[in-house]
């Protein structure tokens, strides 16, 4: 997954845990796409102040995601849901009984490991 990607899916899961400060910082860099001189002007602090700021807001939230698995978890599950989806689809499209038995057991499965 791209690296950006994957810090502004950790932001969205674990933002609200962050102080403020970092919060501002990385919503300026990541979300408003400002460089570090730009954000270091903004808030009247150094440039390097904003890049170890960053980076030690960046490594609290992968330590969050280490910890605590919530956005693997929910990328997981959303696989399963396509997966599922993708099976419903195919269900109306076959013709077997046995098939669609075959499918729906499958289906039923995935669900199963989606709320344990």
């Amino acid at each position: 997954m791209d690296e950006i990607l994957h810090l502004t899916l950790l932001y969205d899961f674990y933002g609200e845990l962050l102080t403020e400060k970092q919060k501002q910082v990385f919503a300026m860099h990541y979300q408003e796409d400002l460089s570090f001189s730009e954000i270091a002007e903004e808030l009247s602090i150094s440039r390097q102040a904003v890049r170890d700021q960053l980076k030690r807001t960046e490594g609290i939230l992968m330590d969050y995601e280490q910890k605590l698995g919530l956005v693997e978890k929910f990328q997981s599950q959303k696989k399963s849901v396509r997966k599922m989806l993708d099976l419903l689809e195919s269900l109306e499209t076959e013709g077997l009984f046995e098939h669609r038995i075959r499918q729906m057991e499958t289906i039923k499965q995935i669900a199963a490991e989606i709320l344990a």
